[in-house]
């Protein structure tokens, strides 16, 4: 979905024709695969953030066109709603410096975004879910203006027979409402993790990631304030499933942890979603098979919690990559950065065990694991390979250790090593993430504008979320 489109009507004939050409490029994929056509060397790694403008009173901006115009980064990219912003980098090999080349590259970024924010009278925020959010805000005059945030609207609806979407979260508070277009999905913001690995291995790197991401979301937690109501801890998983479903049904829910763990073979991901979900933006496209057009853009209307990504290196050559979308924006960059060093550590450990873990911890009780932990965050229980119960943070706890592991065989720097797991070793002493820091603040304090402000401060100030006083 992040590639613009020139349609957001289509007839029949698109829709027949492109399913004929999707057939025949997840043909391609499979035999591509087998053949080994794609990259079976290297590790690889890449990073979105996706982030809010705001303006003096803390409310969402919508000024993202002025803004981008202003800041004039092709690193930096228009989202659904006008107050929303994604920020990008050039992938970087996983190894030596490549997480604080990553880290420095987006500091670079997001200065450059604070200033332009500023110069406009308002500021930037990264955070899972903004607490002064309403839903008054979430309007189709709030859309970026772009023919494929229009399509995926009008097709969404159209799937549904033209009923609203419901929204419903039963956390702390409950929440139960309508709304009539996906602008619900602009509520969302997340900072996600891209890893290219050798396709036969791929696999076991979407296994594991699958496996972590109880855990990782337990660790990250940043979004539990939704409409003034807390709810979950990542509040960001059932708003975002229920943002863009297109009915009740399996085929429907289009926003999932998956179905299953993969085979050696993961192009049968595209197998299935082929075969379990209609095409929703039909856009034909001249380009040849081996573009694989048809496929990504169907792919890109799968959302996936880890979903399988095709893409082309610097040689052009196709290679396989996951895309880790399980964690919120924010704290702080520190934070994330942190975030981001265990799942590389902790998913290449589990990768390349000799015992696949996902043979010790079957797949119900790994996503069960995951919207426990996102409801409860670090207090919630986690089934883990060695079949006890755990709390989340004691089970984090005993995990970095792991993460120091993987990336001293992928060879990252000592001294990077030890700076991103010392802060998590001190968030889980405190047991303080985002999302224990926002309630606790908000038992305290009982203002979210006061929240969010001292939210900005905290971040501004580049300190991890664990030192940030109540």
């Amino acid at each position: 979905m992040g590639q613009e489109i020139h349609a957001c009507h289509f007839s029949e004939q698109d829709q027949a024709r492109f399913e004929s050409a999707l057939v025949a490029e997840t043909r391609l994929a499979r035999t591509l695969f087998q053949q080994g056509g794609f990259a079976r060397t290297g590790m690889t790694a890449g990073y979105e953030l996706e982030a809010w403008l705001l303006d003096r009173n803390f409310y969402p901006k919508p000024c993202n066109q002025r803004f981008l115009q202003a800041l004039a980064s092709p690193l930096v990219v228009p989202e659904l709603s006008r107050f929303n912003i994604e920020l990008n980098g050039l992938p970087q090999p996983l190894t030596e410096r490549g997480l604080s080349h990553m880290a420095q590259a987006l500091a670079e970024t997001w200065t450059a975004c604070a200033h332009t924010a500023h110069g406009d009278g308002g500021s930037v925020l990264a955070i899972g879910t903004l607490p002064t959010l309403r839903e008054v805000d979430l309007n189709l005059a709030s859309m970026t203006p772009a023919s494929r945030y229009r399509a995926l609207n009008e097709r969404v609806l159209r799937a549904r027979g033209g009923r609203p979407l419901t929204l419903k979260i039963d956390g702390l508070t409950q929440l139960d409402t309508t709304h009539r277009d996906v602008m619900l999905e602009a509520g969302t913001t997340s900072f996600q993790l891209h890893l290219q690995a050798p396709a036969q291995h791929m696999h076991r790197y979407l296994n594991a990631a699958t496996l972590l991401s109880g855990p990782l979301i337990a660790l990250s937690a940043n979004s539990p304030f939704l409409f003034g109501q807390a709810l979950w801890h990542e509040t960001r998983i059932p708003l975002f499933e229920q943002a863009v479903s297109c009915g009740d049904d399996d085929a429907g829910h289009r926003v999932t942890f998956g179905h299953g763990y993969v085979g050696p073979d993961v192009t049968e991901l595209f197998d299935d979603n082929l075969s379990r979900y209609p095409v929703l933006l039909p856009l034909c496209s001249n380009a040849p098979l081996d573009d694989f057009a048809h496929l990504r853009l169907h792919n890109g209307t799968v959302w996936r919690w880890n979903r399988l990504l095709i893409g082309w290196d610097a040689q052009q050559q196709p290679h396989l990559r996951l895309e880790q979308r399980v964690m919120p924006a924010g704290p702080s960059l520190i934070d994330m950065w942190a975030n981001a060093a265990f799942f590389y550590g902790a998913v290449h450990m589990l990768a390349t065990q000799p015992l696949p873990p996902e043979r010790l911890v079957p797949f119900d009780t790994a996503r069960t694991n995951f919207y426990t932990a996102a409801r409860e965050g670090l207090q919630a229980t986690q089934t883990w390979l060695d079949g006890k119960v755990w709390s989340a943070q004691d089970l984090l706890t005993q995990l970095l250790p792991l993460a120091r592991e993987g990336l001293n065989r992928l060879g990252i720097a000592a001294a990077d090593i030890d700076r991103y797991l010392d802060v998590l070793a001190l968030r889980l002493r405190t047991g303080q993430n985002g999302a224990a820091w926002q309630l606790a603040h908000h038992a305290r304090h009982h203002d979210l504008f006061k929240l969010t402000a001292d939210y900005l401060a905290h971040q501004r100030s580049g300190a991890p979320v664990h030192e940030w006083p109540l």
